[in-house]
């Protein structure tokens, strides 16, 4: 039994690494054409959406099967929760990558973006991929280390976002480009979001320690 399992959950695991993969994918080509206006890079986005949505659903099943057949225990059960939560990060990290497409493609071959804001913009799409890079690294590593960097980067990304705020407010830009930049900015806000869950997650398969959760004096842990 323990090997019919261990060959599950490598199956599993294996499908989460290609999730993982495509949302990388997904979140660079969706770069690609909001700085610049590759309406092909946003039509294969949104296209390639379908797959991750696929891997999901495949993703539940197989974690169902386990739990239900298997009765998995302690650290094996541990990863199956997780595996399952990180299904759903990753399946809605590819919703937001093809909603920044879908904003890049409607404006075709303008850019939704007035050129005062691109300069912030592209700061968060390299930020973004670079999250996304570690991401995959820190999945397939179980490397809880990377997990915290990215936990701990987050910072900088909210930074850039409140400063899209700003753009927003400008006098020379039209409502709609005032709408564009609000949406395309708390999209890439979400996805620095959903990174730092997945980072999470695994520093919780690794350690069994939540970092969403802080210790309390009921927990009996000191606090300053």
């Amino acid at each position: 039994m323990r090997v019919i399992f261990n060959e599950e959950m490598k199956q599993v695991a294996d499908d989460l690494d290609h999730m993982a993969q495509d949302v990388r994918k997904a979140i660079n080509g969706a770069g690609e054409a909001l700085l610049k206006q590759d309406v092909e890079a946003a039509q294969t986005v949104i296209d390639g959406d379908i797959e991750i949505d696929a891997l999901e659903s495949s993703i539940i099943d197989q974690c169902v099967h386990l739990l239900a057949k298997q009765t998995p225990v302690a650290t094996d059960l541990r990863v199956v929760v997780s595996t399952l939560r990180l299904a759903s990060t990753f399946e809605r990290m590819g919703d937001l990558a093809r909603h920044v497409a879908e904003g890049a493609r409607r404006t075709y071959p303008a850019s939704p973006l007035p050129e005062s804001a691109q300069p912030v913009f592209a700061e968060m799409i390299d930020f973004l991929s670079n999250t996304a890079d570690q991401m995959v690294g820190m999945l397939a590593d179980r490397d809880a280390k990377t997990a915290e960097h990215v936990i701990l980067d987050d910072d900088k990304l909210d930074a850039l976002h409140h400063q899209t705020f700003e753009l927003a407010l400008a006098d020379d830009i039209t409502r709609q480009q005032t709408v564009d930049i609000v949406l395309l900015g708390r999209f890439l806000e979400r996805l620095g979001d959903h990174a730092v869950s997945a980072a999470r997650r695994v520093v919780y398969i690794v350690s069994g320690f939540d970092p969403s959760k802080k210790p309390t004096r009921d927990e009996g842990t000191d606090i300053d």
